[in-house]
């Protein structure tokens, strides 16, 4: 039976070839592997001697000249890049990131430039980080992490997509993002971490909230569905949702005719009706309406 053999893709599967190869005895100078190691080992000491020449202003055309022939000969061993492998791509488009990798097939492998290339794609919206490597003799690896959305923030210039670190990600193309949670503020990007676990905390009331409100760079006001409006304190945050958990369960106060709920006050509730409402709200102990 033929042995096959697994050869790497430009995307993240894998082709097989059937094509067998014959096992015979080759000269360690001539293997593959040496001449892979000689080509590097060769460009290397060049790249050093250069910084050398800068230094000492001797023979720079000469020493170019060898090591662009270096550089021809690793190319005709085969040395040039033929695949590129990605890891961890999800909403990077495949245009955007060999744009910013600024490969093209054929390219010498040994004078590419990883660091430059690192930077363009980590200056792409949704990479967080981004590693490169050489996979000898004809592959670049790329692995990506990619940043995570958890909010729609709004602005005074619409809504931005932000990630975990407060981040924003993109601007436009919002649709499929609806259903997280939106927050409004100048700081509450750089605090909605800290609000998520906190209505962690509740998933109940996770699930009822919509939208966060940063007041005064000090607190919370959330809304609920129905438009109720959820009061919390600077301070005791975690006490009061717990409050207003129990309060829900007690008295299904979600359901009401209710526009505010106030708990800046460690020991009640405060209950404000909705204007003109029909309903009467019914009074509860340690409430006020």
């Amino acid at each position: 039976m033929k042995k096959l053999l697994a050869r790497i893709t430009e995307e993240d599967g894998l082709e097989v070839s059937d094509t067998p190869k014959r096992k015979r005895v080759v000269p360690v100078w001539r293997r593959p592997q040496t001449i892979i190691l000689s080509a590097i080992l060769a460009v290397s000491m060049l790249g050093g001697a250069a910084t050398w020449v800068v230094k000492t202003g001797w023979g720079a055309d000469v020493l170019s000249t060898v090591k662009w022939t270096a550089v021809k000969t690793s190319s005709e061993l085969g040395l040039i890049l033929e695949e590129v492998l990605v890891t961890g791509r999800g909403e990077t488009s495949r245009e955007d990131l060999l744009t910013a990798l600024g490969v093209a097939r054929g390219a010498p492998m040994l004078t590419y430039d990883f660091e430059s290339a690192k930077v363009r794609v980590e200056n792409l919206p949704w990479v967080r980080n981004a590693h490169i490597e050489r996979l000898l003799p004809d592959t670049l690896a790329v692995h990506l992490i990619e940043r995570q959305p958890i909010a729609l923030w709004q602005n005074q210039v619409g809504f931005s997509l932000i990630d975990e670190d407060g981040d924003v990600i993109i601007s436009a193309e919002l649709d499929q993002y609806a259903n997280l949670i939106h927050v409004v503020g100048d700081d509450a990007p750089n605090r909605v971490g800290g609000l998520l676990e906190l209505l962690e905390t509740q998933p109940a009331v996770k699930a009822k909230v919509l939208a966060a409100i940063r007041v005064g760079g000090r607190r919370w006001d959330l809304l609920i569905e129905g438009g109720i409006d959820v009061r919390l304190p600077e301070d005791g945050a975690p006490e009061a949702l717990a409050r207003l958990a129990a309060f829900e369960m007690e008295s299904g106060v979600f359901g009401r005719d209710v526009k505010v709920l106030d708990l800046r006050m460690p020991d009640r509730v405060i209950v404000r009706r909705v204007p003109n409402a029909v309903r009467k709200p019914q009074m509860v102990p340690g409430q006020e309406t």
